[in-house]
């Protein structure tokens, strides 16, 4: 039985005696196709070891432990956690649990299922609702966490890597460049799932990589949120709770950018730039 198939996903969940919940954002896949471009844009190889989170029926599931990987599910829904059950096997390495992913993540469980050293990779079709929260917290855990390679709202997924000077650029996005290479990978129907979504999806990659350096980061990061909370103003208005206009004009001139100058004009390299010399002078 493969849960890609629809005719098989239906009959799985008849069986079972379920429908997909709309209050935990279940909405499965359909499309092999788009299952086998996940396992190939995640890199996974033999022995990897990966973070699954809201496997569902477990198509992606599968598709992980046939290639080769050590999977960790992490199911809410206490009936489709059970039912993952019947992929395990004596060539098949499958963890699962049965909670809520931000509690699963908040009290660092992955820290016992890891050995000294070694690092995962999250990959998984992610509810729609929890996106940032769940990807906030990964991507400050470098020492557990090579790639998250996930699906994702387009929407979202275009603000996750957006480039400067664009709409969908803002302080999320600068807060994934900090701390990761995001890639957009490739876009997603909404017809490929079932319950078929409103919106249409999309996969991004972040490549972990080594934290970008500034004084205070709690500091830096308050500057960028302030910065986008008015967009649509000049940085010398958008930041006056913070520090004189006269102050952030010298800065922006001072750093090369244009004193005229809105928050999404600068570049995340601009920003450390632009925050450093307003702390120092």
């Amino acid at each position: 039985m493969a849960m890609y198939r629809p005719s098989d996903l239906h009959g799985f969940l008849t069986g079972i005696g379920r429908t997909p919940k709309k209050s935990l954002s279940q909405n499965f896949l359909i499309d092999g196709n788009i299952i086998r471009k996940i396992i190939k844009a995640s890199g996974i190889a033999p022995g990897d070891k990966v973070l699954e989170i809201g496997p569902g029926p477990g198509s992606l599931t599968e598709a992980l432990l046939d290639a080769g990987a050590a999977v960790i599910a992490v199911e809410m829904d206490n009936v489709l956690a059970k039912e993952l059950e019947r992929f395990k096997g004596p060539t098949r390495q499958l963890e699962i649990f049965c909670e809520d992913i931000m509690t699963f993540l908040q009290e660092d469980r992955l820290k016992t299922l890891l050995k000294p050293g070694e690092k995962l990779k999250v990959v998984a079709n992610l509810p729609y609702h929890l996106t940032t929260p769940i990807v906030e917290k990964l991507v400050l855990n470098p020492e557990q966490c090579i790639s998250i390679t996930v699906m994702v709202q387009e929407e979202v997924a275009r603000r996750f890597t957006a480039s400067s000077k664009s709409k969908e650029y803002g302080s999320f996005t600068l807060f994934l460049e900090f701390y990761c290479l995001p890639h957009y990978v490739f876009s997603v129907g909404r017809n490929c799932f079932f319950p078929a979504p409103k919106v249409d999806s999309a996969v991004v990659r972040l490549d972990l990589k080594p934290a970008e350096q500034v004084t205070n980061v709690e500091d830096f990061f308050k500057l960028t949120r302030t910065s986008f909370g008015q967009r649509r103003k000049m940085l010398r208005g958008s930041l006056k709770e913070l520090y004189t206009s006269e102050k952030v004009t010298h800065a922006l001139e001072q750093i090369g950018c244009n004193v005229l100058a809105r928050p999404e004009e600068l570049t995340l390299r601009e920003f450390i730039k632009f925050y450093e010399f307003l702390i120092s002078h």
